[in-house]
């Protein structure tokens, strides 16, 4: 490590640039700029892909809504839907037409009572089914958001342990002596807020459309468990 310090103390006129930093930098440096920058690309895909999953669900869930509010019997909408359950409010909806299709034959009293109970059972389960499938990946953005300024600290704190090293070695206090030590620590300190700044501000955005979504599509499962449940006390009657 000293060699290293004293080489960095030793290019006084090397270049500044980004880059150059990045090749001059001590290996544990190098380690922590490269975990920052896999993670700050990691994160964006996330945030892109959840940017085009939630404008997805959005306007697959109002197109749905519109068939199934429009008054249309819910048999037909579901041998149209079989076959394209491509979002979660039709696969909810198929799930529990599943078990209405099943249930048909069933007569009153306890069996229109133990059929309501298996069509809400279903409709919880397929509804917490898909709402875990829409928050995958949100925790790449909590754990990125939380770890990578800490991460990036540790690059700032291992870049002026190297100046301070070229100070000892050198027995120089100019400024170009600890020039290359502060400025691979600062970089380590940028990266990582370019890191954590976007991930923070996706995982907000994102935990809030899901949790937007996820009441619509428990209002939806529960407005259908009572149409459902409507059309079995008629049944029973």
């Amino acid at each position: 490590m000293e060699t290293e310090v004293v080489s960095a103390a030793s290019g006084i006129g090397a270049d500044f640039s980004l880059w150059s930093l990045f090749l001059r930098a001590d290996p544990v440096v190098k380690t922590v700029m490269g975990i920052l920058v896999i993670s700050s690309i990691w994160s964006w895909a996330v945030i892109i892909d959840k940017s085009l999953t939630f404008g997805r669900l959005k306007s697959k869930s109002n197109k749905f809504e519109d068939q199934f509010w429009s008054g249309k019997p819910l048999d037909e909408l579901y041998r149209k839907m079989r076959d394209r359950q491509d979002h979660p409010m039709a696969r909810v909806f198929a799930a529990a037409m599943e078990e209405w299709s099943s249930s048909k034959g069933g007569a009153s009293g306890a069996l229109a009572v133990s059929a309501r109970d298996r069509i809400d059972k279903i409709l919880n389960v397929s509804v917490s089914r898909e709402l875990e499938k829409a928050e995958s990946n949100l925790g790449v953005l909590a754990t990125v958001g939380s770890a990578a300024p800490f991460v990036g600290l540790l690059g700032t704190v291992w870049g002026i342990m190297n100046a301070f090293q070229a100070i000892a070695l050198t027995k120089d206090t100019n400024l170009a002596v600890v020039a290359p030590g502060i400025a691979e620590a600062l970089f380590a300190t940028a990266l990582g807020l370019l890191a954590a700044i976007p991930a923070v501000v996706g995982y907000n955005r994102y935990s809030s459309a899901l949790n937007s979504y996820a009441v619509r599509l428990q209002g939806f499962a529960d407005e259908f468990s009572a149409i459902l449940s409507r059309q079995l006390d008629e049944r029973a009657r």
